[in-house]
């Protein structure tokens, strides 16, 4: 039998981290309440978090901690705050999704495990050997992904000394993680910053279809899919369910437990999800995971499905079932919270309470010995203490043939006794900080009058916390060095566009502009196509997409490599990996989320990154903040469709129907249609599905952001319009004439902007605004 998988569960509050520890979760996740991608959760406290530590360590259970938002210039500083508190904790790693933090964690805090979050959207070979260069321990994998790709990129993560975790169990997003603009362009909510507001599964408008509430997928469960999870190799099951209580975290977690258990000792699949069903659901589908991919993983309910489904699953859907379901739920629910109460009453946050004795005598190390409830332990200074000796306060005369006078002996003083009982108190009162609390400091066998160097009894005072929190090594506070701005440069920005379609490549000979060409998600079929073009014109830049799945990845890879480009620009870091590899100059894309300074640091010095844009998220503020690299150039999109999704699933089985019911190989490569979706607010959606692509959902309004151009000068190398046929509300026809149009607005020509929105109408700049 393959290694037991780890069962990582949620802990929104310190209640249900109780409960996943009493249910027997191996590991548990949980955020602050700042930095987390749920900030619906009650979430905790510092001195929370470390007394969760405390108490998740002694019932062997690990604490990973949720870091996984984008991070705001301004945030920096508070950040590397809070760092400096939990580093040495004994946290087990952090979750992360910022380039920035990244950089952080590897530059100042190496003994921190980290672990990439669903956030980072990782998908293919690519992605792990980009994350591993920045000694990522950990990666969550996409949940859109099968079993086959599941099992072949933990076996690839292995090989290079990484580890995989899958979400297993909880609420579905229907677009890939990271990627997801939604809430934000609808709400000012940014998905990124663990605020989305879930449009996705709002109620829209009565669609011909018939459905109400048609992008609101299932939950995810692969309850009975262990056996093969388990053959995968995955390290870690993940359980959803940050914003749950702690009667469903118990109860979920416990099933979870109760299933791999019998497996391990009995090679046995429970068959019964009883325990599951009771809980909040919405249904349950594990479509994405089996490679099937239906029609039956959306339900046109966003809310607790629990009754309905436990009815059915009995066999009585009516009326009396439901009501009947109802009250069994309600009466099991009862008994949970009733049963969690009692089996978690022990269990205690607290600090736990830590006498020191400390002795010594003149030719004999110090020595500090360490009591709790669970053990004890012993600790000695390298050098042996010394009778306490009359440190001279007068500055030694430079003459030599002057002598001390009687009244610079008078000043002589005392050397400060760093031995002394307040000394000792002030010394260890640190352990406060790690979840201790310290009763008393006894020095009955300390001879008195002694002394010993105060850097070795700071020594030992990190040797104390290094062997209570079981850690490898002590990391000292670290304070970010002041910012020096450097001096503006004038920079003349350039126009760049992007198009899709040969039968736009003719603008390359009407402008001055730089062309960039948007890549297909489904490149295998389309490679030696697309080799053919970039070698015909090889003024065309390549843009990679931020989905590029397996054998699509594979042929992205042989792409780069055959057509050897001037640049690329990517939104996929698996890409950007081999470009680099390559030595081919990359770009960081819009859809890599980068809105810090430090972001921008990590991609220049561990990858040769030659530029990025400033993620579109941002407002004008939290842009002017960064700071870019030496010799480094940043881009901004001023024009675009607004991409709000990016999804596996099919968008229009509830919209506008389609004949089959499981989406294939032909769906990707041939299909082409699109449609429209409005919700109550009579907002319009758009629908896209393009050849050799992934659904899509975009605004109905294109984005347009004039104003930065005069907004934030001497910032920018390039401003990039997007002349792609993306169909929107936005009417924008005279490709020729918008290229003349703004490129007259790059060079301040009167009445650019005023034509540019003659031209272009309706459009928003709602996240200019904004900001996030």
């Amino acid at each position: 039998m393959i290694k037991n998988p780890e069962l990582l569960a949620p802990g929104g509050d310190i209640d249900s981290i109780k409960a996943a520890i009493a249910a027997g979760a191996d590991a548990v996740y949980c955020g602050l309440n700042r930095f987390n991608a749920r900030n619906r959760a009650d979430n905790l406290t510092v001195d929370d978090l470390i007394g969760v530590i405390r108490l998740a360590h002694r019932n062997s259970c690990q604490v990973f901690l949720t870091l996984n938002i984008i991070l705001i210039e301004e945030e920096i500083a508070a950040l590397v705050s809070l760092l400096n508190t939990i580093v040495n904790t004994g946290l087990d790693g952090v979750i992360v999704q910022d380039f920035g933090l990244l950089y952080l964690l590897n530059e100042n805090f190496k003994n921190l495990k980290i672990h990439a979050s669903t956030q980072l959207t990782t998908h293919n070979e690519g992605q792990i050997l980009f994350l591993r260069k920045l000694n990522v321990d950990r990666v969550n994998l996409c949940r859109e992904l099968n079993l086959n790709e599941i099992t072949h990129l933990t076996s690839f993560a292995h090989a290079h000394e990484m580890r995989t975790e899958i979400f297993v169990h909880g609420s579905h997003c229907l677009c890939f993680s990271g990627i997801c603009y939604m809430s934000s362009v609808q709400n000012g909510t940014s998905g990124n910053r663990g605020r989305c507001g879930q449009p996705c599964r709002d109620e829209y408008i009565t669609t011909s279809q018939g459905k109400t509430y048609p992008l609101n997928l299932k939950d995810i469960s692969t309850f009975f899919d262990l056996r093969e999870l388990v053959k995968s190799g995955v390290d870690s099951l993940k359980i959803e369910g940050r914003i749950k209580k702690f009667h469903y975290v118990y109860a979920v977690v416990d099933a979870w437990r109760k299933q791999i258990d019998n497996l391990y000792k009995y090679d046995i699949i429970g068959q019964d999800n009883t325990s599951l069903r009771t809980m909040f659901n919405r249904g349950f589908s594990n479509g994405f995971f089996q490679g099937k991919i239906h029609k039956n993983m959306f339900v046109d309910n966003p809310r607790d499905n629990s009754a309905w489904n436990l009815a059915e699953h009995n066999g009585n859907s009516s009326g009396k079932g439901i009501e009947l379901a109802k009250k069994t739920i309600y009466d099991e629910r009862s008994e949970i919270i009733r049963q969690v109460k009692k089996t978690t009453a022990h269990l205690s946050t607290g600090k736990i309470p830590v006498k020191i004795s400390i002795s010594g005598k003149s030719g004999t190390p110090l020595t500090v010995t360490v009591t709790t409830e669970d053990f004890s332990f012993t600790l000695s200074s390298e050098s042996v203490l010394v009778r306490r000796a009359v440190q001279r306060s007068c500055k030694e005369i430079a003459s030599s043939n002057q002598r001390r006078t009687e009244s610079s002996l008078e000043n002589k003083k005392p050397a400060k006794d760093h031995l002394g009982p307040d000394a000792m108190h002030k010394t260890f009162r640190v352990l406060k900080s790690s979840g201790y609390q310290l009763e008393n400091i006894r020095l009955q066998d300390l001879e008195k009058g002694l002394f010993l160097p105060f850097k070795e009894i700071k020594q030992l005072q990190r040797a104390v916390i290094i062997t209570l929190n079981d850690l490898d090594t002590f990391t000292t506070p670290v304070t970010l060095p002041r910012t020096v701005k450097p001096e503006k440069e004038k920079i003349t920005a350039s126009l760049s566009v992007v198009i899709s379609s040969e039968k736009d490549i003719h603008l390359c000979d009407e402008s001055t502009a730089d062309v960039y060409f948007q890549l297909p998600d489904c490149l295998q079929e389309k490679c030696s196509e697309l080799k053919n073009l970039f070698l015909s014109n090889p003024h065309l830049t390549p843009i990679f997409p931020s989905i590029l799945l397996e054998e699509h990845f594979t042929a992205a890879v042989d792409l780069l490599g055959h057509i050897q480009p001037r640049q690329v620009i990517t939104n996929n870091t698996g890409i950007a990996y081999y470009a680099w590899k390559m030595k081919i100059p990359w770009i960081a894309g819009p859809y890599l989320n980068l809105v810090n300074s430090h972001g921008l640091k990590c991609l220049k010095e561990s990858f040769n990154c030659s530029g990025a844009f400033i993620s579109n998220e941002l407002g004008k503020m939290q842009i002017k903040g960064i700071q870019k690299p030496t010799k480094f150039n940043l881009f901004y999109s001023i024009y675009h469709p607004l991409l709000l999704m990016t999804s596996r699933q099919c968008l229009f089985h509830n919209v506008s129907g389609c004949s089959k019911k499981f989406m294939d190989k032909h769906c990707f490569q041939g299909c082409k249609k699109s449609a429209t979706l409005s919700n109550l607010r009579k907002e319009v959606f758009y629908l896209n599905k393009e050849l050799h692509c992934f659904n899509r959902l975009y605004n109905s309004n294109n984005f347009l952001n004039t104003e930065i151009v005069g907004d934030i000068p001497d910032m920018f190398t390039s401003f990039f319009i997007d002349l792609r046929d993306v169909k929107t509300e936005t009417a924008a026809e005279d490709k020729s004439l918008l290229l003349s149009m703004f490129s007259q607005l790059l060079h301040k020509k009167s009445g650019a902007k005023e034509k540019i929105d003659e031209l272009i109408s309706p459009t928003t700049n709602s996240q200019y605004k904004k900001g996030i």
